[in-house]
């Protein structure tokens, strides 16, 4: 991910979550239905006092559509505006390529080092394992207080370019335990039952994410396909070459 991108999702996130604050009523009880649909919460302590406290939040489809309706809400844009935003969020959330999770993070204990970041979470997405593709590098930095990043993993097969999530599925975000001395070991589980109707994101935005991640999809296949026409031409070339020396044996 870019450093400007971070940069614009990192305050995107910031004023968005300020700012549900001074919702009108009905966006609030929207965005209060959708982050408490998607948002798991987990509070672990020791034997010393020290706390652990983290709390993850899967941007489903649903999620954003209904947190988009009410920053519209709140902001009183056009339909126009609107899609722009969610445009904007969208690339910031990268959803078109991955599954964006939120993460906050709060360490009241001893110090938590919790770098490679990346051997310290994943994603189970029906009966399998899937590692980060991208997570906020502050996360490898030790922690004392608060922290919050996004996390990204693989929403398309690598081969096929099929959806991870083309039908209804269980994910299972797991941390280890090794993520802070205040865990003692004891890993932290998150489950989502992802539904077809969490996975359909509405307006004209998605189309636009829809044909950027397409477009980026045929320049690959383009790329492949120019590596196997390469090693084509010199199977042919080398197959042109035996036949010659086959001839003049005979």
């Amino acid at each position: 991910m870019r450093k400007m991108t971070k940069i614009f999702l990192a305050l995107f996130l910031c004023f968005t979550f300020l700012g549900a604050g001074f919702q009108t009523l009905e966006a609030a009880t929207k965005y209060d239905t959708a982050l408490s649909r998607w948002s798991r919460f987990e509070e672990a302590q020791d034997d010393m006092g020290g706390r652990f406290l983290v709390r993850a939040t899967l941007y489903t489809a649903e999620y954003v559509n209904l947190l988009m309706e009410s920053e519209a809400e709140r902001n009183l844009w056009t339909a126009s505006e609107l899609e722009d935003y969610k445009y904007n969020f969208l690339r910031g959330i990268q959803m078109d390529d991955y599954i964006a999770i939120h993460l906050e993070m709060e360490n009241l204990g001893a110090t938590a080092h919790m770098a490679p970041f990346n051997e310290m979470v994943y994603l189970w997405i029906g009966n399998k394992r899937y590692e980060p593709a991208d997570y906020d590098q502050r996360f490898n930095l030790p922690l004392q207080g608060k922290r919050d990043g996004l996390v990204f993993f693989p929403r398309y097969d690598e081969k096929t370019g099929e959806s991870l999530l083309a039908k209804d599925m269980s994910l299972r975000f797991v941390m280890i335990g090794a993520v802070s001395p205040v865990l003692s070991n004891r890993e932290i589980r998150f489950t989502w039952d992802v539904k077809a109707e969490s996975g359909v994101l509405a307006g004209t935005a998605a189309d636009r994410m829809e044909g950027d991640r397409l477009l980026r999809r045929i320049e690959r296949l383009n790329a492949e396909k120019a590596d196997l026409e390469t090693q084509l031409d010199a199977k042919n070339r080398e197959i042109s070459e035996v036949m010659k020396r086959i001839d003049e044996l005979q």
